[in-house]
């Protein structure tokens, strides 16, 4: 295998670089406060399912009730 094939920018991008355009294109069209406010609701998400993630550790960490001793005679 020659260095140019180890290489990915030899290989080009598969978008062909409409990537970085199609995101500066994006910044331009949405207002500051409404990506201000996407942001902040991934955050809110993000929370939501650490919530549920600890909850469901907290059922798992609590110690299960045994059953008593019965003394037979």
């Amino acid at each position: 295998m020659n260095e140019a094939n180890q290489n990915p920018e030899s290989q080009g991008c598969f978008c062909m670089g409409a990537g970085p355009q199609a995101s500066e294109l994006l910044r331009h069209l949405i207002p500051d406060q409404a990506r201000e406010h996407f942001r902040n609701s991934r955050i809110e998400v993000l929370k939501g399912l650490r919530s549920l993630i600890d909850q469901r550790i907290e059922q798992l960490s609590r110690s299960h009730k045994k059953g008593t001793t019965v003394i037979i005679e």
